[in-house]
C-alpha cells in the first residue's frame, strides 16, 4: 500500500463559501508533474477542501505561480465561482500585483515596459524550451513598475525592491519584462543566464550560481489579488517573505527611493 502523501504547507489568507486565498510558499508546486512526485498545492488543496469536493464542489486555480514564486493564490470551490472569476479575469476585473528584488537601481522611479512576448524557441535557437523572450511577432505584454526600495545585496551589488502590475498574463511576463529592462530579478536562473537554469536541473545549487544569482530562488512575490466577484471588490495580500525582504539588508530595505 502506498505511503499516504504529506499534505503541503501553506497559509490561509481569507475564504467566503465561494473562494479560498492563500500564501504559497516558495518551492512548492502548483500541479503535480508526473506520479509519485513530491507533494503540491493541489493535493494540499483536495485535502483541506475534501468535503466541499464530496458534496459538489472542486477546487479551481483562478491563477498559478511558478514554483519558486511566492504568494496569493486565489481558489474557486465551486464551478459557479469558477466561471464567475474567468469571466471576470476576461473582462480585465481579476488585478494582480507583485514585488520583486531586482539587480540595480533603474533609472525612474516609476516605468512601464511594453513589449510583446514569445517562446524563444519558436524564431530562434534556445536551449531552454519553456523561454520566453521579447519578439516584434510575439502576444502583445504590458507591465507598470514602481520603485519601492533601494540598497545594496550582500556581494555589494546594487539592488531595488520594485513592485510590478501586469496589465497582460503572458508566462514569465514579469522577469522577462524586468530582464529586457536591464534589471533582472535576482536568483533567476532564467533569465540572468538560462545556463544556470541547465545546470541547476543537473547539479543543483552550486558556488557560481551563488556569486552570481545571490539568492537560490527567483525573487518574485505574488503581494496582492483583488476580483469583483458577486458585486464586491475582493482583495487579498501576503506579505513578502523573509528571504526576500533580507536580500538588500536593513538598510537597503528601509530607505525610500528618492529618485535619481
Amino acid at each position: 500500500m502506498p505511503a499516504p502523501i504529506k499534505a503541503p504547507h501553506f497559509t490561509i489568507l481569507g475564504e467566503t463559501r465561494e473562494l479560498l486565498a492563500i500564501d504559497k510558499p516558495a518551492g512548492l508546486l502548483v500541479h503535480p508533474t508526473k506520479p509519485g512526485g513530491p507533494p503540491t498545492l493541489w493535493d494540499g488543496l483536495r485535502e483541506l477542501l475534501a468535503y466541499e469536493v464530496v458534496n459538489g464542489g472542486q477546487v479551481s486555480l483562478i491563477n498559478r505561480l511558478d514554483r519558486e514564486t511566492s504568494g496569493v493564490v486565489l481558489v474557486a470551490k465551486t464551478a459557479a465561482a469558477a466561471r464567475a472569476c474567468a469571466m471576470a479575469m476576461e473582462r480585465g476585473a481579476v488585478r494582480k500585483d507583485y514585488r520583486a528584488v531586482v539587480f540595480g537601481w533603474p533609472a525612474e522611479a516609476a516605468f512601464t515596459v511594453e513589449a510583446p512576448l514569445a517562446r524563444v524557441g519558436e524564431f530562434g535557437p534556445s536551449r531552454v524550451y519553456l523561454k520566453r523572450g521579447v519578439h516584434p511577432a510575439g502576444a502583445a505584454a504590458v507591465t507598470r513598475f514602481e520603485v519601492e526600495r533601494r540598497g545594496w545585496l550582500s556581494d555589494g551589488r546594487a539592488g531595488a525592491v520594485v513592485r510590478a502590475w501586469p496589465l497582460t498574463g503572458r508566462t514569465h511576463q514579469i522577469r522577462v519584462h524586468l530582464a529586457h529592462a536591464g534589471h533582472p530579478v535576482v536568483g533567476d536562473k532564467l533569465y540572468v543566464d538560462d545556463r544556470f537554469y541547465l545546470e541547476f536541473i543537473e547539479r543543483g545549487w552550486t558556488a557560481e550560481m551563488a556569486r552570481e544569482l545571490v539568492h537560490e530562488r527567483h525573487a518574485l512575490h505574488s503581494a496582492g489579488l483583488e476580483v469583483e466577484f458577486a458585486g464586491r471588490l475582493q482583495r487579498w495580500e501576503a506579505a513578502l517573505p523573509g528571504d526576500l525582504a533580507a536580500l538588500l539588508g536593513e538598510a537597503g530595505v528601509d530607505s525610500a527611493f528618492t529618485g535619481g
